[in-house]
């Protein structure tokens, strides 16, 4: 049983599934997530009690995620050994999703942060952190 308090899931708001299908499984997948439900507008992943939901919702009112307004800004991820961080860093591109503070990297977040930050096709940003 998960602890009270702890996060259950987070869902995400998409224009364009195929292609958050695409990122999100592959960042997710790299990380440790399995894939955990599939429908035809939307889909998630999960890690141990926690799920992150991707959908594309009849209801959206606008085409682009926009992290510097108002809302969510970014999530982030434990990504393992600084190793596996920097790999998953040199992939991402490949994979949809744009390295952001690259003048900075790994220490955008300080010089004792170890992180790298990426941006999807979407608009959503991730931060994964290194051990």
């Amino acid at each position: 049983m998960a602890n009270r308090g702890s996060l259950h899931h987070v869902e995400l708001w998409v224009a364009d599934l195929t292609s958050a299908r695409h990122e999100w499984g592959w960042l997710l997948g790299e990380l440790g997530h399995e894939q955990f439900q599939d429908w035809p507008a939307g889909c998630s992943w999960k890690l141990e009690g926690t799920y992150l939901v991707v959908e594309q919702s009849k209801a959206l009112t606008a085409e682009q995620h926009e992290r510097l307004r108002p809302g969510l800004n970014h999530l982030a991820f434990r990504a393992g050994p600084r190793e596996q961080l920097d790999r998953l860093m040199a992939q991402a591109p490949e994979r949809g999703w744009r390295p952001l503070f690259e003048e900075k990297y790994p220490f955008a977040g300080g010089p004792q942060h170890y992180a790298g930050y990426l941006e999807n096709g979407a608009g959503f940003e991730v931060e994964l952190v290194a051990d």
